[in-house]
């Protein structure tokens, strides 16, 4: 296993464009300081189907682009990096070594969420983890890097799997014949059971009509695993295409430690003015917003809300990362500012106040709440018998968190 290594002072930016499938440099990140410069190549900027990778941060132009304010590097190049879990894979592997961002790009998998990649070179394109890993062996892997142990060699390939997802669970990245998947895995340290819970969350979200990533539940070595779908990748006669995608974070142009900043509200002005078929983006958000209160999801931080970006366009992406979080007492509030009278509390009056930053008026909004709520209690117990949640977890979960009493105080 590889110890230490000089750090990286400059990466190329490579890109799949819309409908190829193979990636073209689009341009250099340099480390000048603490800060890295985004300069476009002009082979690039001359193709005629070229775009560009923020329409906020990096518009389609000659020079070198500085990050503003708090940002060390552009958030469009940072929603491509690893988060927790995958930095710390990485520093497992790499003890010795005092890694920067650009580390984290270049020595993470290629097979990272959206359409970018990093390399050393401007000319050769070498992919990395390109293996495929069964789940035993990556729950191993995660299992001894979660416990602080060193890996053996027979499961080192397994580490650039979860390299390039974001999050703080372990998790990895694998494929199924044809279709891409991101493998989250129960923890040894979980108190109650986050896989099942996510599980829950997403098929009842199906159910109550948003747009949501599909999911598989299934087990490996007595340990839970949940499969969600890929929504980035497209297989198509013999071919991956893969789609760009920016962050919550990037269309709000936030840096992580601004986060707190992030509001629904402005998440609605900007879908109104930037995207596309608006009035139905967002009904989408609402309805999302809605089903996080219901759902007990208080982890609704602005990564866990992006857009499809293919140079002309954006589009709510699936959701995805929604997942019931326990609580201690009643009162809850959410990680991304509802905006309403009520600030970020977890109710519903809060929720419909803010119905007309969606386009909605207030018997619309209201009847998607009742709905929603509907839906959940109707569906819970069958969607529950899905992965054999125990009556103890369901007692644990129901009216605890999904659909917790002090969401429809004053409703």
């Amino acid at each position: 296993m590889p110890s230490d290594r000089r750090a990286a002072d400059e990466a190329y930016v490579w890109i799949w464009l819309p409908e190829a499938s193979e990636p073209i440099v689009a341009g250099r990140v340099v480390k000048t300081g603490n800060r890295h410069l985004f300069t476009y190549g002009q082979s690039y900027r001359a193709r005629v189907a070229a775009i560009p990778l923020s329409p906020f941060e990096l518009p389609l132009e000659p020079g070198t682009f500085e990050p503003e304010g708090m940002h060390v590097i552009h958030t469009c190049l940072r929603d491509a990096a690893p988060d927790a879990w995958g930095r710390r894979v990485l520093e497992c592997r790499y003890p010795a070594s005092s890694l920067g961002e650009l580390d984290y790009l270049l020595l993470s998998g290629s097979d990272r969420i959206g359409a970018l990649d990093f390399q050393a070179s401007a000319t050769e394109y070498v992919a990395r983890d390109s293996s495929q890993i069964g789940l035993d062996e990556l729950i191993q892997a995660a299992d001894r890097i979660e416990s602080g142990q060193p890996l053996p060699p027979e499961l080192d390939a397994a580490l650039l799997h979860g390299t390039s997802v974001g999050g703080a669970r372990p998790k990895a990245l694998i494929t199924d014949a044809h279709t891409h998947y991101i493998a989250k895995f129960s923890s040894t340290t979980d108190v109650y059971p986050i896989v099942k819970a996510e599980y829950i969350a997403m098929r009842l979200g199906q159910l109550v009509g948003l747009s949501v990533a599909p999911v598989k539940f299934t087990q490996s070595l007595s340990r839970d695993v949940l499969l969600v779908k890929r929504f980035d990748r497209v297989y198509r006669e013999g071919e991956v295409y893969r789609r760009g995608l920016l962050s919550g974070l990037s269309l709000l142009r936030l840096h992580e430690m601004e986060a707190r900043y992030a509001s629904y509200r402005d998440l609605a002005d900007l879908i109104r003015q930037r995207f596309m078929n608006p009035a139905q983006q967002l009904e989408e958000l609402f309805k999302r917003l809605v089903f996080n209160v219901l759902i007990g999801n208080t982890d609704d931080h602005a990564r866990n809300h992006a857009a499809f970006w293919d140079g002309r366009h954006l589009d709510l992406t699936p959701a995805y990362d929604i997942c019931p979080q326990m609580r201690t007492g009643q009162e809850a509030s959410q990680a991304m500012d509802i905006g309403g009278v009520e600030g970020r509390l977890s109710t519903l009056k809060n929720v419909l106040s803010t119905c007309s930053a969606f386009q909605l008026d207030e018997v619309r909004a209201r009847g998607l709440i009742e709905e929603i709520a509907a839906v959940i209690e109707r569906q819970w117990g069958s969607v529950c018998d899905e992965v054999h949640l125990s009556p103890m977890e369901r007692t644990r979960l129901w009216r605890r968190v999904v659909l917790n009493p002090y969401c429809f105080q004053a409703w």
